[in-house]
């Protein structure tokens, strides 16, 4: 439970104030046995259903939350520590009133469990903040106040890199939760250079990737990267297929080598689906129908097809994500001039799938498949089908099989997997010495399986 972790991490930085000096032999040893004992008692309330950070919407009402590096809405939220710019962070409020919204950050360890360290240690300012940048929507059938946050600010900034989770909730009381997101600080030091390529070996060619890369650390000395070192790599920014538990397969001077053949391979999948939803006047691509029931619009899109058999058809796309766009009049304010409107998508099959559910996926939710994009299967026209309430923009999204108990969605069985699919890659490596209490994100960068082809 989160009281839980929350009280064991209480407890354990309570102990070390009463730790020796530390330059002392004593204060080593009994840090490292306290941080032993912290992991332990950690890793039983993880067991126990903890609560970790994730990209997350606590309450029907909020829609669209975005974040993303200044200047760039298609970003990925990484800030360097020192820079100027500011990462932007919005979402909207359709209940049509101004709320008092408050933020916080919480630094978290590579897995996303919230770090064994005060929040003094790891911020510069305020921990808590209110939320004073909204306007309220303008000549929309919907109704909602559009929510800013740029971070960090004058009120908080970091000291650390690593993994942070921004939390908004009402009122001042944390436990009256509203939204959690993530988004990554990094320290550069050290270098990452790679290649994507089709998969190695002969049981996957035609439909996987193979994400070979190596982290050079000339200026930053690593004693012991089987234990020190942790690599991420994510596909698209998703975090259920993420592949976390590599270790270097070659160690060499200055370099940490992951040229595997196996453990580095994704399913490719195929192209994200799209269409376009910026404008009410007219059908915008893949739309099949535009049409007003007072007082809101609705949008019925074309008709889809399972794309398994189907052969490969490059084409750009967005990688999942989506942005808030509107074509319908002089829009001065796409955060508040933009229109909601409900999208209507539909997966024609032979038959409905038992063992699982099918859901829409990607970014407009999150890269979460859970009850809220979850399709209903409808005996009458032989379809799954579902209703979703979108912001006006151009969405990217794809069909996913999610096999009950599984925390993974599986993209192939319904959309094909073809090696040649262009996806973007993130690799995030993190660094912990032995008496550390933190991760610290040393090095980020990112592949495209096109422009970074082997």
């Amino acid at each position: 439970m989160l009281v839980l972790d929350r009280t064991w991490k209480k407890i354990f930085l309570l102990l070390v104030k009463f730790l020796p000096g530390k330059n002392s032999y004593m204060y080593k040893v009994r840090f490292v046995l306290l941080s032993v004992m912290a992991l332990f008692l950690n890793k039983i309330s993880v067991g126990e259903g903890s609560f970790y950070y994730e990209n997350a919407v606590y309450r029907e009402e909020i829609k669209s939350m975005q974040m993303f590096r200044e200047g760039f809405e298609l970003s990925n939220p990484i800030w360097e520590l020192g820079e100027r710019n500011p990462l932007v962070f919005k979402f909207d409020d359709l209940s049509g009133e101004a709320k008092n919204f408050f933020y916080t950050v919480i630094h978290c360890d590579a897995d996303w469990n919230e770090s064994f360290i005060s929040q003094s240690d790891y911020i510069d300012g305020f921990s808590e903040n209110p939320v004073h940048d909204f306007s309220h929507s303008f000549n929309t059938t919907f109704k909602y106040v559009n929510y800013r946050i740029n971070i960090p600010n004058e009120n908080v900034s970091f000291k650390l890199s690593g993994n942070y989770a921004l939390v908004v909730y009402e009122d001042g009381n944390k436990e009256n939760l509203v939204l959690t997101q993530r988004f990554y600080v990094v320290e550069p030091r050290v270098d990452i250079e790679g290649t994507v390529r089709r998969a190695t070996l002969d049981a996957f060619k035609g439909e996987n990737q193979e994400v070979d890369f190596t982290v050079f650390h000339d200026n930053f000395p690593i004693e012991n990267p089987q234990q020190e070192v942790k690599v991420v790599i994510m596909q698209n920014n998703r975090w259920d297929n993420a592949i976390r538990n590599l270790k270097p397969l070659f160690i060499r001077d200055r370099e940490l080598v992951y040229d595997y053949n196996r453990e580095n391979v994704f399913v490719a999948g195929n192209e994200f689906r799209y269409f376009d939803n910026r404008t009410n006047r007219v059908n915008g691509e893949n739309v099949l129908a535009t049409d007003f029931h007072h007082p809101y619009f609705h949008k019925t899109l074309m008709s889809n097809e399972v794309r398994v058999n189907r052969r490969f058809f490059s084409y750009e796309d967005m990688n999942g994500k989506y942005v808030i766009e509107s074509q319908d009049r002089e829009v001065k304010d796409f955060d508040t001039e933009c229109d909601y409107t409900f999208v209507h998508f539909s997966l024609p099959l032979e038959s409905i799938l038992l063992g699982g559910s099918v859901n829409v996926f990607g970014g407009l939710n999150y890269w979460n498949a859970n009850k809220t994009n979850e399709m209903t299967w409808n005996f009458d026209t032989g379809a799954y089908e579902l209703t979703l309430l979108l912001k006006q923009g151009y969405y990217n999204y794809i069909f996913v099989y999610v096999p009950q108990g599984s925390a993974v969605a599986d993209h192939k069985n319904l959309e094909g997997s073809f090696w040649e699919t262009e996806n973007d890659y993130q690799i995030f490596v993190y660094y912990r010495e032995l008496s550390s209490r933190y991760d610290r994100l040393v090095g980020y960068r990112q592949f495209n399986s096109v422009l970074n082809r082997f």
